[in-house]
């Protein structure tokens, strides 16, 4: 018999304390805009008006480009996906690229989107090629030092959580940490399920990272590795579409976050608070109004018709 595990996930004290509570931030403005405890912002500003006339730093190129350029992999449905059947920038879709056609609305700009690998999704943000990265990114503590994170706008449902998909076959194999110490284990490259794998299997055989989920899917099930940790809901739905897959979630093996770090969040590069204030507006629109979940929903019925 399996021995059950469910594992509580503490980050808490790999916090990293810069720009708490007592921080304030001058913005080219004058204004003051803060973090919260947990190093990310969860306050906002008006934009009835669109962009303010003094504002600075990205915010203030974005305006005066006219444009707001925006990085996603877009391979994450039903949030960021490619509708084969459009052309050109409409052939992005998902309930983030709603989202972040809202957020351009709201600036008065035109949206344009930047397809890329995951793993270069926040690099874009520093090497100024684009101005926001919206992909969803959860909150992971180094990823919040590094970067300026809005408040969560998705949380998924009651299976929320992480997880390690394993093939059926093997799932006898696994009943403690232990048992993945001869074993190679994956995760996707830059996530917040490569940072749970490293926090929580101090010791296998070997780690590998990949550039998507799809590929760790992939890998697990041509036997290149033996488990990966894995987002839960994702990998569900991967399961329930690929019905000749052979690979399954150990329920010993789950990880929940505590609530601070629950939510899919917008990133934008360092220092530009003053641009996640507009942002977590827009955000305060959408999740209030209920329209994220519509877009969700939507954009969930045309990824199973796409065969997503």
């Amino acid at each position: 018999m399996n021995l059950k595990r469910f594992l509580i996930l503490n980050l808490t004290g790999i916090i990293f304390l810069f720009g708490l509570i007592s921080g304030a931030f001058a913005q080219e403005s004058g204004e003051q805009y803060v973090r919260n405890e947990w190093n990310f912002i969860d306050q906002s500003m008006d934009v009835s008006r669109g962009i303010p006339e003094d504002a600075g730093g990205v915010l203030g190129r974005i305006r005066d480009r006219r444009t707001l350029r925006v990085a996603t992999e877009p391979y994450f449905p039903p949030q960021e996906f490619i509708d084969s059947t459009k052309v050109g920038s409409k052939r992005f879709v998902g309930s983030d690229m709603e989202l972040a056609q809202l957020i351009a609305d709201r600036m008065g700009v035109t949206l344009e989107i930047v397809p890329m690998d995951f793993s270069e999704v926040l690099a874009s943000l520093d090497e100024n090629t684009c101005d926001l990265a919206i992909s969803a990114l959860s909150f992971v503590p180094s990823r919040a030092s590094s970067y300026e994170l809005s408040k969560g706008y998705y949380f998924s449902g009651d299976n929320a959580g992480n997880g390690i998909l394993v093939r059926t076959e093997d799932q006898d194999k696994f009943t403690a940490i232990e048992d993945f110490s001869d074993k190679t284990i994956a995760a996707q490259r830059g996530s917040l399920q490569e940072s749970l794998m490293a926090e929580n299997f101090p010791v296998y055989k070997e780690f590998i990272r990949f550039s998507s989920a799809q590929e760790v899917y992939e890998a697990l099930e041509n036997g290149k590795i033996d488990a990966a940790m894995v987002d839960i809901e994702t990998a569900q739905s991967y399961i329930d579409k690929e019905t000749g897959t052979a690979l399954m979630l150990l329920p010993e093996f789950q990880f929940q976050l505590e609530e601070q770090f629950k939510g899919d969040r917008i990133a934008a590069k360092k220092g530009q608070l003053q641009l996640i204030y507009f942002v977590n507006a827009v955000l305060d629109e959408v999740l209030e109004s209920g329209q994220y979940m519509e877009w969700y929903k939507e954009a969930e019925d045309l990824a199973r018709s796409l065969g997503l």
